[in-house]
This record gives structure tokens, C-alpha cells and sequence, in this order.
């Protein structure tokens, strides 16, 4: 039992568990976005076809919701590990970024609603009559578009959490610190969703980067956690140093 409970709270143990949640964030996030919105939500503003798209894959819309929702709950965890892993290169700027990381987590969940709002608006409730069929249909694609600007609004405070992040990195000694570079170019980008029509604009290039640094972190998290004893070497120093 006393290995089992070394095993648990050791470093790179951690590491590898939050490699694991970063992964299924990515994969969650990729499929709710692209496979459900993106096959069901039409292109142009076109409400109609939209709402009839929504209505014929009820299940499968859904579906999309219960995915981003444990897309949310794996990006929670692993701000929290994250912070714990990251506190030796600096605690009180990994408690900041794990507080940024937090409100874009509580932003986005919160936007989420406004995704499945569209079931209850096209699901023929008695006191939706004093609507036509037109004007549920426009609502419903308007909630669905608050939902996007909500996850937008959500990117950019992702963008100061992979800034505060990659810095920790860089400073760590117990990651490769080009890891961190590409966290902080990643955080730049998402940082222009400040302005959302200049980050729509750039995403497909500010996704293909962000893949690729959180590609990078996933990979060497999962294969090789953390350096475990310069961990622990950067944890004692850091706990001298406050004392």
C-alpha cells in the first residue's frame, strides 16, 4: 500500500495522468466541434436548415453536449495538475494562470448552455405557439451562435493561461523548455480572440500551432512525464526560499 501511494503522488505519475486528460481534451473538443456542430450547424445563417438538421439528429446533438461537458471536466483537471506540477518553477504565477485557466473553463461550460438551448426552443412546447416557425428557428441558431462567441470569449483567457504556462516551463528544470516556447507562440494567438474578429480570422492557422504545441506537451507527458528528481530538487529550493 505505502508503493501504491508513492506511485500516486509521484511527479511524473501526475504527468502522465494530465497527459492523458490533455489528450482526451483535444479529442473531446475535435469531435463535439467538428463532427457535430460542424456536420449539423449549416454554413451561411441558413436557420431552417439548421433546425431541421437539429431535429432529424436529435440524439446525436445530444451527444455533442455530453462531449463538451467531459471536455470541460478534463480541461478542469488538468489546470489543477498542471498548477501542482508547475508550482516549483513559481507558485504564485501558476495559481494566477490556474485561476485564468479556471474562468475560461467556467466561460465556456457556461456558453454550452446556450448549445443545447436550441432543443428546447425547436421542441414544440405549447408555449412556444405565440412563436412562428421562423422565429424559433432564427432564436435557435442566435443561441447557437452566443455559444460560439462564448467559447471565442473563453479562448482568450486559454491565452494567458498557455503565456503564464509556457513561462513556467521555460523557467522549470525539469521540462524541455522548448515546450514552453510554443505554449507562450500558442497563448499569443489565442490572445487575439481579444478581438474576435481578427481570431476567427486567423484560427485555422492559431489551430494548426496550438495542435501542434499541445501535440508536443501531450506526447512527452505521456512518455516521459517529468524529470523526477529535478522536480524535486526545484520543489525543495522553492520551499528554502519561502522559509
Amino acid at each position: 500500500m505505502g508503493t501504491a501511494a508513492m506511485t500516486e503522488t509521484s511527479p511524473r505519475f501526475k504527468a502522465r495522468i494530465t497527459g492523458v486528460l490533455y489528450l482526451l481534451t483535444i479529442l473531446t473538443g475535435i469531435f463535439a466541434q467538428g463532427f457535430v456542430s460542424g456536420r449539423l450547424v449549416v454554413d451561411g445563417g441558413d436557420a431552417a436548415a439548421t433546425a431541421t438538421n437539429i431535429l432529424t439528429h436529435r440524439g446525436f446533438f445530444q451527444l455533442g453536449f455530453t462531449v463538451y461537458l467531459i471536455e470541460m471536466a478534463c480541461q478542469i483537471a488538468i489546470t489543477a495538475l498542471f498548477y501542482d506540477l508547475l508550482k516549483p518553477a513559481g507558485r504564485s504565477v501558476s495559481l494566477v494562470a490556474a485561476f485564468l485557466g479556471l474562468a475560461g473553463c467556467v466561460i465556456k461550460t457556461f456558453s454550452r448552455l446556450f448549445y443545447i438551448a436550441p432543443l428546447l426552443v425547436l421542441g414544440g412546447a405549447h408555449y412556444l405557439s405565440v412563436f412562428s416557425a421562423e422565429q424559433l428557428q432564427a432564436l435557435a441558431l442566435l443561441f447557437l451562435k452566443v455559444n460560439d462567441h462564448g467559447a471565442a470569449i473563453a479562448l482568450a483567457f486559454f491565452g494567458f493561461y498557455a503565456l503564464l504556462t509556457g513561462y513556467l516551463i521555460v523557467r522549470s528544470t525539469f521540462l524541455p523548455r522548448i515546450l514552453g516556447v510554443l505554449s507562450v507562440f500558442g497563448g499569443l494567438g489565442w490572445l487575439t480572440f481579444l478581438y474576435p474578429p481578427l481570431g476567427y480570422r486567423l484560427f485555422p492557422y492559431l489551430a494548426a500551432f496550438g495542435l501542434l504545441g499541445a501535440g508536443s506537451l501531450i506526447v512527452w507527458l505521456l512518455v516521459f512525464g517529468v524529470n523526477e528528481q529535478r522536480w524535486k530538487e526545484q520543489a525543495s529550493a522553492a520551499e528554502e526560499w519561502r522559509s
